[in-house]
């Protein structure tokens, strides 16, 4: 038996339908099929008449009508199928969608699954590529893992994130920041990008170098107007563009932290972000094109979207510590 689960097909189905009828258990048509005994207890027990016991016609039109009830709501509700289709379009994430209707009508409406399986039946059944509306645009549902990461870089005064306070790990203290560098295809061309670990909210910077210095100089001038208690630490990856962190410390008092040689995955939360900002920015992107208020117009796309992380409020919400009125800025 494999790892993962196929539909039983019409022949099994045929198959299942013999041996029962000549008395044989389920866990002996089970290793005649070669599948698992509980599909075939799950089979007999579902599709099973009280009147005329299994029957192959009967059980394929029960399982078909089974497939066709997910996908039902979406398919026959306009109503819901356009919210959901408004927050794909504004870059939402099913989970993110169905989690805010959720906090907004104070009940489930709809699950994060039932919106992935009626995108994907669109796409294998009527070739409507709404995948592309999804942050990361994947045809196929699953991770694609890349092997390799960064070389290590000598950074004086380097303190290991294994270092940084429990408090900061947990998230529960506000003011720990991540920092991490864009880069793109062409030239001396990145975007810094600083992130917030409790609230998530999202700050991005045009830059046209990795010189460390300037990078340092730009942090400063980003997270200086924030109160001290909201600015405690930051962590880099092992990136040559992060070693004059000690400025950053002697002007801000900020600790820094840096994570372990290859292990980028200990600054989640800005990896994570990086990611669904590149729907925007992709590598190809040419940032001539871009003047920093269009680099600020994403960052608050990001910081008013909902995150399932912080009960469905926004970033900025919970930077706030309330809803966000749209009378009151924040200047990015």
């Amino acid at each position: 038996m494999g790892t993962t689960y196929d539909q039983l097909s019409l022949d099994e189905r045929c198959e299942i339908y013999r041996l029962h009828a000549g008395g044989k258990s389920g866990r002996a048509i089970a290793q005649a099929l070669n599948r698992a005994p509980s599909t075939i207890c799950r089979e007999l027990a579902r599709n099973s008449g009280t009147q005329v016991g299994y029957k192959v016609e009967w059980a394929m039109t029960q399982a078909r009508a089974r497939r066709c009830r997910k996908l039902y709501r979406l398919e026959c509700s306009s109503t819901l199928r356009e919210l959901v289709l408004d927050g794909l379009a504004m870059g939402w994430s099913p989970e993110q969608i169905a989690g805010r209707l959720e906090l907004e009508q104070g009940k489930v409406v709809i699950s994060h699954e039932s919106i992935y399986r009626y995108i994907y039946w669109r796409v294998n059944s009527h070739k409507k590529y709404l995948h592309r509306l999804l942050p990361r645009a994947k045809f196929k549902r699953g991770w694609r893992g890349r092997k390799g990461g960064s070389s290590v870089h000598f950074i004086p005064e380097r303190v290991s994130v294994a270092d940084r306070p429990a408090e900061a790990a947990d998230r529960r203290q506000p003011g720990h920041w991540e920092a991490d560098l864009m880069l793109f295809s062409r030239y001396r061309q990145a975007v810094l990008v600083a992130h917030e670990r409790t609230s998530r909210l999202v700050l991005l910077s045009h830059h046209t170098s990795k010189a460390a210095e300037p990078i340092a100089d730009r942090l400063i001038a980003l997270l200086r107007r924030f109160p001290a208690e909201q600015r405690r630490s930051i962590t880099f990856d092992n990136g040559s563009e992060f070693a004059a962190h000690r400025r950053i410390k002697a002007k801000l008092r900020m600790a820094t932290f840096f994570c372990d040689p290859h292990s980028p995955w200990q600054k989640g939360g800005v990896e994570n972000l990086i990611g669904r900002i590149r729907r925007w920015l992709p590598r190809k992107t040419n940032l001539e094109n871009l003047t920093q208020r269009d680099l600020d117009d994403i960052a608050m796309d990001q910081n008013l979207t909902p995150r399932k992380c912080l009960g469905f409020r926004t970033p900025l919400e919970a930077f706030l510590g309330k809803p966000f009125n749209i009378g009151v800025a924040l200047e990015m």
